[in-house]
């Protein structure tokens, strides 16, 4: 399989770096859902043999439900660290799933809009993720899946809860709604507040680049609803919609501030990432977040030229650790990484 994903990776960044509506600010949008099998324990109560015998049934269901052909499976235990790590980047799965200890499994179709975790936090998490602003195309996406599981599978559900879930913020609909943000104008001008606040006020979550627990890289966030219990799924999808709005106008007023303001120090600030991008003999892969973030705002913003949006998204991706080493086709150490990643900066973005 790793040499599988490999010889995809050129050629295919993701459904979360593809593009879509307003993706100048809104990268893509995910829903998902999480479920549980009705006659079994949660995970934290569950013995090793419930645990193993929860992913034999989820696999075998999956292979066998009416959407088969759309999806491959993996068993993690299996598969190396590496592999795993890369995953992660590809936002197929979230970093806790990839290095659990248990018996657990990951379903994905080959554009990877459509991924299913198998022995999460819940017994299965099933997530659509669509370029761009499109939360009601991800929902009906995810729903497709589910409908279908469902005919095969009794989850667990209450008639005055709704479906169990491990977490009670998911107790209800079970279902996670989330836009991925890049507000580098927001950073520049330090206005992030202005986000938190709304966040807040609209009682939404607002995490890094990977979810819970992590940062902003990339000036990179995630957007999503705290809560499911007692909340309809058109009111989930219509909250995290309107927060994407508010954003989008936070961030794209920041941006014409900045022009406003000085537009020849902005033009220079953002030649200058690019040039660092283009010349630098080593290079870290947060540094090179950092800086592809602020050259792909100049793109939007028609500060630069000659380079495409393709191309940023590409690096975004290719550059990060288990990308830069699984196109090596083995483990590299850390210097020799921002060896690697400066060499792959200048094939990408160099001048004709």
């Amino acid at each position: 399989m790793l040499e599988a994903l490999s010889n995809n990776l050129q050629d295919n960044v993701g459904e979360w770096l593809r593009g879509g509506p307003e993706d100048d600010v809104v990268l893509s949008t995910r829903v998902r859902l999480a479920r549980n099998i009705a006659g079994y324990p949660f995970l934290s109560r569950a013995s090793p043999q419930q645990i193993a015998r929860i992913e034999e049934l989820l696999h075998e269901k999956i292979l066998s439900c009416r959407f088969r052909e759309r999806m491959n499976y993996y068993r993690l235990n299996e598969l190396d660290p590496l592999l795993r790590q890369l995953l992660v980047e590809r936002h197929l799965m979230g970093r806790d799933h990839a290095e659990a200890s248990w018996v657990r499994g990951l379903a994905f179709c080959a554009d990877e809009h459509l991924s299913l975790m198998v022995n999460e936090e819940d017994h299965l998490r099933m997530q659509a993720v669509c370029g761009g602003l499109q939360p009601r195309r991800a929902f009906e996406e995810v729903c497709e899946v589910d409908d279908a599981l469902a005919e095969v599978i009794p989850f667990a559900f209450s008639a005055r809860y709704g479906y169990l879930t491990a977490c009670p913020t998911n107790v209800g609909t079970g279902m996670r709604a989330s836009v991925m943000v890049h507000l580098p104008a927001l950073i520049m001008t330090r206005e992030m507040d202005k986000v938190i606040e709304m966040s807040r006020r609209l009682k939404l979550a607002l995490r890094g680049l990977y979810g819970e627990g992590t940062r902003g890289s990339a000036d990179l966030y995630q957007i999503s609803n705290r809560v499911s219990l007692g909340v309809k799924e058109e009111k989930i999808l219509a909250e995290v919609s309107r927060a994407a709005g508010g954003v989008m106008s936070l961030e794209r007023n920041a941006r014409e501030n900045l022009l406003r303001e000085d537009r020849s120090a902005l033009q220079g600030r953002i030649e200058r990432a690019l040039e660092l991008l283009r010349e630098a003999s080593m290079i870290s892969s947060e540094e090179t977040l950092h800086l592809l973030s602020q050259v792909r705002m100049g793109v939007h913003m028609s500060l630069v030229k000659g380079v495409g949006l393709k191309e940023l998204n590409e690096l975004l991706l290719l550059t990060l650790p288990a990308h830069l080493q699984t196109i090596e086709g083995k483990r590299v150490e850390r210097l020799k990484r921002n060896e690697l990643r400066a060499a792959r900066l200048k094939e990408k973005l160099s001048v004709d």
